[in-house]
């Protein structure tokens, strides 16, 4: 019965090794380069942009291509 009771503890404190082993998830160190479409959409309202126009710049707010 000890040796039961000895592997049973080995096997819990084996899986608690092995989970605190892992490090926990970093977030990305790399800030977003590209504005949201909501601040692209706003940029575009104020130079009152409409149409083919508007699409065009809010595609190129995107990829940071404005100024």
């Amino acid at each position: 019965m000890k040796i039961i009771t000895v592997f049973a503890a080995i096997a819990i404190v084996g899986c608690g090794a092995a989970g605190a082993a892992d490090p926990p998830a970093t977030p990305s160190a790399t800030p977003v380069k590209h504005p949201s479409l909501k601040t692209c959409n706003k940029q575009a309202d104020a130079r009152k942009l409409a149409g083919k126009e508007r699409a065009h710049f809010v595609l190129d707010c995107r990829a940071g291509k404005t100024p």
